[in-house]
């Protein structure tokens, strides 16, 4: 049988042609497709400024320098994420303090936000797991009162929508990925979107070794005048990626809607074992969810095979599935460095326990579909 990854990039041949005529053209690198994106990403989601970067991590890198998180500072964020959320707080020197998930959403629980801030918190870095927005007025609530800067991490949830508003004009800071597996790809890629024009000119330093070029003194030194402000880095995309970023972002609302009916034929399927797996909840009607991810968890008390052995028999029928994710906290990284053990973080611990991903992409046909749920039921009923 042929093997069905867990996700999948949807690359057509106009896709392949725009990336083809930058090729062609005289710009493969800082040309104008950048701005073309960066502008059709505002366009999208409804945010003022756009900087385009190489990778996700780079975007959360480059949002933390602009929030001037720096050593001593404290930021909070969820544990069930990419280790790029909690990494690029260490970039900055400054600690990683998680919070609690909230079990329905799987997203961090604004009560747990509250019970972390100290005199040193600086920031919050919330998390739209799987694509389902966090709760955002609760976040900036809090934000507010304790005069945090708010930073959305929606790897996961381009196109998602909250209370009417999308994800990416929300927060102080919002960054995107553009990797083969999100929503739309340039490859590898990242984007930060901010309203506040401040924080945009740092981004766009950042991004490019630091360097600023003042029109004054380049008036009065010469065209080449250039000088580096603070420290950066070479975080920027090509003109080609971005052409493919272009032609992605078209297809977007598209490709959510597959995934989003790829997600409710799951539910239809799995309603009959619900006493044996959790599958994802009803989303509530102000919220559109991205379905970055399907996550199910066994209900292991009820069931007489462990997740290893669940997940193995799976991969072993070339079902591609994957577990999203390992706590951070239980990285020997952050247990060494931070102090964190296993039983810090109940609820990440016991969704970690009884996850597995399956199968969701654009491309994925309903015959698939059915036969993942298939084999799924098998093995709950062979429990």
């Amino acid at each position: 049988m042929r093997f069905i990854p867990y996700g999948h990039h949807t690359i057509g041949r106009d896709d392949i042609r725009a990336v083809v005529d930058v090729l062609n053209s005289d710009w493969i690198t800082q040309g104008s497709k950048i701005g073309e994106f960066e502008d059709a990403v505002c366009k999208y989601t409804g945010a003022k400024y756009a900087v385009a970067v190489n990778s996700g991590t780079a975007a959360l890198h480059a949002a933390s320098f602009a929030a001037g998180i720096k050593c001593k500072d404290e930021v909070i964020t969820s544990p069930v994420t990419f280790l790029a959320t909690a990494n690029c707080i260490v970039y900055q020197k400054a600690k990683p303090v998680f919070a609690d998930i909230n079990a329905n959403s799987l997203n961090i629980n604004p009560e747990e936000i509250e019970r972390k801030i100290t005199r040193r918190t600086k920031a919050i870095i919330a998390v739209h797991f799987a694509g389902f927005p966090c709760n955002m007025d609760k976040i900036l609530s809090i934000a507010k009162k304790n005069r945090l800067i708010v930073i959305e991490d929606a790897s996961h949830a381009l196109g998602a929508q909250y209370k009417g508003r999308k994800i990416g004009s929300i927060g102080n800071m919002t960054t995107f990925s553009f990797h083969p597996l999100k929503s739309i790809t340039t490859g590898e890629g990242g984007m930060i979107l901010t309203n506040n024009k401040k924080l945009y000119t740092r981004l766009l330093c950042f991004r490019n070794h630091g360097i600023v070029k003042n029109k004054k003194k380049l008036r009065k030194i010469g065209p080449w005048y250039y000088e580096m402000q603070n420290l950066g880095y070479n975080y920027r995309i090509t003109d080609f990626q971005c052409a493919l970023g272009i032609n992605q972002l078209a297809k977007l609302d598209k490709f959510i809607r597959r995934r989003e009916e790829i997600a409710i034929r799951y539910n239809e399927l799995f309603k009959d074992i619900d006493n044996f797996i959790e599958f994802p909840q009803e989303v509530p009607n102000y919220i559109k969810h991205a379905w970055h991810l399907y996550i199910i968890q066994l209900r292991l008390d009820r069931l007489k095979i462990s997740r290893k052995k669940f997940f193995n028999i799976l991969r072993n029928k070339n079902i591609g599935v994957q577990v999203h994710y390992i706590p951070i906290h239980l990285q020997p990284f952050y247990k060494r460095n931070f102090g964190y053990k296993k039983g810090d973080f109940p609820q990440a611990e016991r969704f970690y326990e009884r996850a597995i991903t399956l199968p969701i992409f654009p491309a994925l046909a309903n015959k698939d579909i059915d036969r993942i749920a298939k084999t799924v039921k098998s093995l709950v009923k062979n429990r």
